[in-house]
């Protein structure tokens, strides 16, 4: 266990930055140091081709800074200042080439990024009132003295707020919607950086919650444990079903996290059962290096297909990859150490993890588990308190655990067989000889070079962990716990092999039943010179969309009537009048600059940017209105069925397009125009009511310091 380094700086925001280095906090500055180079090296050769490059990399570095704030932090509210400002900074990342799809996924990781710290800055508000105290390294103490004053209830309520905004950073279920729709539109650099790191600072925040204040906790261990396995399962299970090589690698991402919070989980377990947790805390320590050298590697792989094809579906860079032999062997390092395959350094983390599950199982079998009352000091949790013992004490449910485990690593190896084979194996049907020659120049020197670096420590931690990952695992530890390991882990032992192989194979089994035959179908096209060649196939219904079913109506339209209603009671029960006054004065001073922004708009478009009238073009997007002016010319036609001008009126009307026709669609065309203006809007929309939070934030800064 490393010695600490402390630094305080008085007087920001008024609590002052409080800043610590350990071996955790050591050993991640020493990986983001490694990511930041190794992506700005790269990103000279994959941004040449970008405009504003200096806005790219100013926003890349104070990332940087922000997010080592965040892993040397001492106390939470240093970690959350830090946090918030990696999140707005990192954002430019997403939206960098200002697309309309890229414009979107910005819009929705600002969405969660700023939904999400201002549930963590109330979960922080009051687990200040609770423990009286925000530093991490006190904070076990202060909820053994919280939990005898009857704070206990207060407790799980501050901690479900800080876990929703951590857990919506680091990309946990149900809020890792913006990690497939980031991933895909920001540049290959970034996407790993946003991968690779940026969704640590959220476990680490996860990590402080569950093992500080909540570290032997059976209703925690029930929620973070299965917090993990559909995070785990659900990723892995999208990422089959992708045909964009970065949305399935953003996929896999939500599924590794899924793995490290079954980690954090199964930590809480152990120490709940009274045993020693160091096994869990290793395993989750090492994945979590391991997940970010291996997004690292395989983000920039993506990147130097993208900056020379400028396509991400796998039907259209199949066989890119053929003949280049640098390219295959980090991509090949990054898919086998991310897929578990012994003698990598997945292997190994995933190895720990599963041991973990094998291990609280052995300690039910022998009846070390004793559950006592898990609600004597939150009565208002007792109606869950049977479900809960029934989880903790059920062989069923940890053997299930551990089968969804088991599986979800051959998902894993499934997904990323599916790659290897598309990209690097299959040729393409028409374009091959030009990915051929193009070869010599996938890649210059340079980047070739800080490729090779994080992808040959795969194989490396891997055949030699008990010199390397052990090693990194002693340093890292303390800050999760200061037990150490009781023996020595037989890695390779047939045991741990077991478990690794059936894995294999069931990734095997699903490569090739489910992708090559169920994902896979051949082209429509039977002319005489069509490929014969299966092509990939999105079998995933567009329906399915967690964002686009549930999110977006419930922050547009749900939550608006809502708070109405929450405002109205306010106003009339609440004796405050000033936080009345204020809150108020903040809506008006909002929905002023809502209007004077309307008015400015609309002025502009009245003026200077007046659009010229269109031309109406007859199309079948128009479908709608073609529909019913077809409905509307029947009607008319049976008018004059029986009159004596049928024929003079049939000539004349039956090679025009109707007046009905065009009016109909005048208004479909007006009402999309209008349907696209509001959702560029809400952009807009969004940075006002950060500004009315901000505002609201100021008043209760003000407060809480008087």
């Amino acid at each position: 266990m490393m010695e600490g380094w402390e630094m305080m700086i008085p007087g920001v925001c008024g609590f002052g930055l409080h800043f610590v280095l350990d071996g955790f906090r050591l050993i991640y500055t020493l990986i983001a140091v490694l990511m930041w180079t190794v992506s700005a090296v790269f990103s000279h050769e994959y941004m040449v081709h970008y405009k504003n490059r200096r806005r790219y990399y100013s926003f890349l570095w104070i990332t940087f800074f922000a997010t080592v704030g965040v892993f040397l932090s001492a106390d939470l509210m240093t970690t959350f200042i830090f946090f918030e400002i990696m999140s707005l900074t990192s954002y430019v990342w997403v939206a960098f080439d200002e697309k309309k799809e890229s414009l979107r996924a910005a819009e929705t990781y600002l969405a969660v990024a700023v939904i999400g710290g201002m549930v963590m800055l109330m979960g922080l508000f009051l687990l200040a009132s609770c423990l009286e105290t925000l530093e991490i390294a006190k904070l076990s103490s202060a909820v053994k003295a919280a939990a005898e004053r009857g704070e206990k209830g207060r407790l799980y309520v501050a901690g479900l707020l800080l876990l929703f905004g951590f857990g919506a950073k680091a990309g946990a279920f149900p809020l890792h919607i913006w990690l497939p729709k980031a991933h895909p539109v920001a540049p290959a650099p970034a996407s790993a950086l946003l991968s690779g790191i940026l969704t640590k600072t959220g476990i680490f925040g996860i990590i402080i919650i569950s093992l500080r204040i909540f570290a032997a906790d059976g209703l925690w261990v029930i929620l973070i444990v299965a917090l993990g396995l559909i995070t785990m399962f659900l990723g892995a299970f999208l990422a089959l079903f992708s045909v964009n090589l970065k949305r399935t690698l953003a996929c896999s991402s939500v599924s590794q996290i899924g793995f490290i919070l079954v980690g954090v989980g199964m930590a809480c377990a152990l120490s709940f059962a009274g045993e020693n947790p160091a096994i869990a805390v290793r395993g989750t320590f090492l994945h979590m290096i391991n997940h970010s050298l291996f997004k690292l590697v395989l983000f920039l792989c993506a990147g130097a297909v993208y900056m020379k094809l400028h396509q991400l579906d796998l039907n259209e860079i199949r066989g890119y990859g053929r003949n280049k032999p640098v390219l295959c062997f980090c991509f090949l390092m990054g898919a086998m150490g991310i897929s578990g395959i012994p003698a990598f350094s997945g292997y190994i983390s995933k190895t720990l993890l599963h041991e973990s599950i094998v291990e609280y199982q052995k300690l039910l079998a022998e009846g070390e588990v004793l559950v006592h009352s898990l609600t004597k000091d939150a009565p208002s949790l007792s109606a869950i308190e049977p479900f809960i013992t029934q989880c903790l004490k059920s062989p069923g449910f940890w053997k299930g655990a551990e089968w969804i485990f088991i599986i979800t690593g051959g998902m894993t190896f499934a997904y990323m067989l599916k790659l290897f084979i598309a990209i690097f194996i299959e040729k393409h049907p028409t374009r091959q000889e030009e990915f051929d020659l193009l070869g010599k120049t996938a890649m210059k020197p340079s980047s070739k070079a800080v490729l090779l670096v994080p992808a040959i420590f795969l194989p490396l931690m891997g055949l030699f962990p008990a010199l390397t990952m052990d090693k990194l695992a002693d340093l890292g530890q303390g800050f999760f716990t200061e037990e150490s390991l009781a023996h020595a882990v037989h890695y390779f032992s047939w045991e741990n092999l077991k478990g690794g192989l059936m894995s294999l194979a069931i990734g095997l089994f699903l490569y090739v039943i489910i992708i090559r035959h169920l994902l896979m179908a051949l082209p429509q096209e039977t002319t005489p010179n069509a490929s014969t060649q299966k092509t990939y196939i999105n079998r995933w219904p567009n329906q399915l969309d967690l964002e686009n079913l549930l999110y977006r109506p419930l922050l547009q339209k749900a939550l608006p009537g809502i708070f109405g209603a929450v405002c109205s009671f306010i106003d009339r029960c609440v004796i405050d009048i000033p936080l009345i006054i204020f809150l108020t004065l903040s809506s008006v001073i909002c929905r002023g600059m809502d209007h004077l922004a309307d008015a400015a708009i609309l002025l502009a478009r009245k003026t200077s940017h007046r659009q010229l009238s269109e031309k109406i073009i007859v199309s079948e997007r128009y479908w709608l209105a073609r529909k019913l002016g077809a409905l509307s010319d029947f009607r008319t036609n049976l008018k004059h069925r029986t009159s004596k001008e049928k024929e003079k009126h049939t000539a004349e009307t039956q090679p025009q397009v109707s007046t009905k026709v065009l009016e109909l669609i005048e208004w479909e065309a007006s009402w999309k125009k209008t349907g696209r203006l509001i959702q560029e809007s809400f952009s807009f929309g969004l940075m006002l009511f950060c500004i009315g939070l901000c505002l609201t934030l100021a008043y209760l800064f003000y407060v809480f310091l008087r």
